[in-house]
């Protein structure tokens, strides 16, 4: 049985920063039989263009930057959110991310801002860290 997860911003952006990361680790399983990623359109196009703006120093190229979204795009599990929850977390900007997990009937969100997503536990749906995500799955002890 799989997990599914939605993937926060900043840990899509830290795995493009760094190869030495849980963050890089997790985007490099993520195709992974035990994971079913949701992505929305909102979302994506959030990751390009916060990866775009940090491409030179993140040392990608736009190009290499729309392959790696075209490839999560691929492997993704694609979702439009039809009910809005907001306003529901601290942040409203994240609030389109517990959306997209909730349409989804996803098990956690996965951020480095865990305290950006308190309430999300009303809809069920966890919070974790790319490590704790990880060991929790069996990827790193």
């Amino acid at each position: 049985m799989s997990t599914s997860i939605v993937l926060d911003t900043c840990v899509f952006i830290s795995a493009l920063r760094s190869r030495q990361g849980a963050s890089f680790k997790l985007l490099s399983v993520i195709d992974d039989e035990k994971i079913d990623l949701y992505l929305s359109v909102p979302l994506i196009l959030e990751y390009e263009a916060v990866a775009k703006r940090m491409s030179r120093t993140i040392g990608l190229t736009h190009s290499d930057i729309e392959d790696i979204i075209d490839y999560l795009c691929s492997i993704g599990k694609h979702r439009q959110v039809h009910f809005l929850w907001r306003p529901n977390l601290k942040d409203p900007g994240d609030d389109f991310v517990l959306e997209l997990a909730v349409e989804s009937e996803c098990d956690y969100i996965v951020t480095h801002n865990v305290k950006d997503f308190m309430g999300s536990e009303k809809f069920q749906v966890e919070v974790l860290t790319p490590q704790k995500f990880l060991r929790m799955i069996g990827e790193i002890l």
